[in-house]
């Protein structure tokens, strides 16, 4: 049976871990290093960093606090925001990121997901869908941080950049965002039995019980959260244990425990 994976994602602006709900109000969760080595201590599957102003401040990313992040984690480590071409690639591959997320910069130029699978592998470029439900069938495709419609529809989007050689999919809901309450498993669902790639859904997860549903309920392959694990209310380890209990098979600790 394919082992779920359980990851906390870091939403980094100006330097700082932040959280808000659909996107908006953030609040201050500390330092990226400090909260990324408390997962890496909890060995937590994978990191996922966003420099969630970059590309809307038109800006490079931080590229000093991913060195920083990356030399304190040994958990494979996912970076994304202001990456706009290859060689920004490069550099945050470069920088000690295993992957790197593209969502505007993909919207705006996809043959960019070719030429970053092709030069660094599929495995390496991840494609972040930001969904906003339009009515009870669809979902239209935002950018630049949840500030911007594109006006295209994630399910086809997401087949569209599964054919261009994305590895992954990161799919979050802005309805669900920050709320706790819960996946968008319509959503998940859609875009996961779309495509045949892996789907990170994030989005609402509250409590250990969200991650069992999003994993029975829809194919997704990981699930990831941010409020739940930075504010210490569901240790990561809390988390998978609840979901083993629960009859869904995830990773065990490095130790095989």
């Amino acid at each position: 049976m394919l082992q779920k994976r359980i990851i906390p994602c870091l939403d980094v602006d100006d330097g700082r871990v932040v959280k808000g709900v659909n996107f908006k109000n953030l609040r201050d969760a500390g330092d990226p290093v400090e909260v990324a080595r408390r997962y890496d201590e909890q060995e937590a599957d994978e990191l996922v960093f966003l420099d969630i102003t970059a590309s809307s401040d038109r800006r490079e990313i931080m590229m000093e606090t991913v060195k920083r992040t990356a030399d304190e984690i040994f958990m494979p480590l996912t970076v994304g925001g202001g990456i706009r071409t290859t060689e920004d690639m490069q550099k945050i591959l470069a920088a000690g990121a295993d992957k790197i997320s593209i969502n505007t910069a993909a919207v705006e130029n996809p043959d960019l997901i070719e030429a970053g699978a092709e030069q660094f592998g599929s495995q390496c470029v991840v494609v972040a869908i930001d969904g906003r439900r339009v009515d009870a069938d669809s979902y239209e495709v935002y950018t630049h941080g949840g500030r911007e419609a594109r006006g295209l529809d994630a399910v086809e989007w997401a087949r569209e950049v599964e054919k261009r050689g994305t590895g992954e999919i990161l799919l979050t809901s802005m309805e669900t965002d920050g709320t706790k309450d819960g996946f968008d498993i319509p959503l998940v669902k859609s875009v996961a039995e779309a495509v045949d790639i892996p789907i990170i859904a994030s989005g609402g997860a509250g409590e250990p019980a969200h991650f069992v549903e999003v994993f029975k309920k829809t194919e997704a392959s990981a699930a990831l959260a941010a409020s739940v694990f930075h504010y210490d209310e569901y240790p990561v380890p809390e988390v998978k244990k609840y979901c083993r209990d629960h009859g869904v098979a995830v990773r065990p600790p490095w130790g095989g425990k």
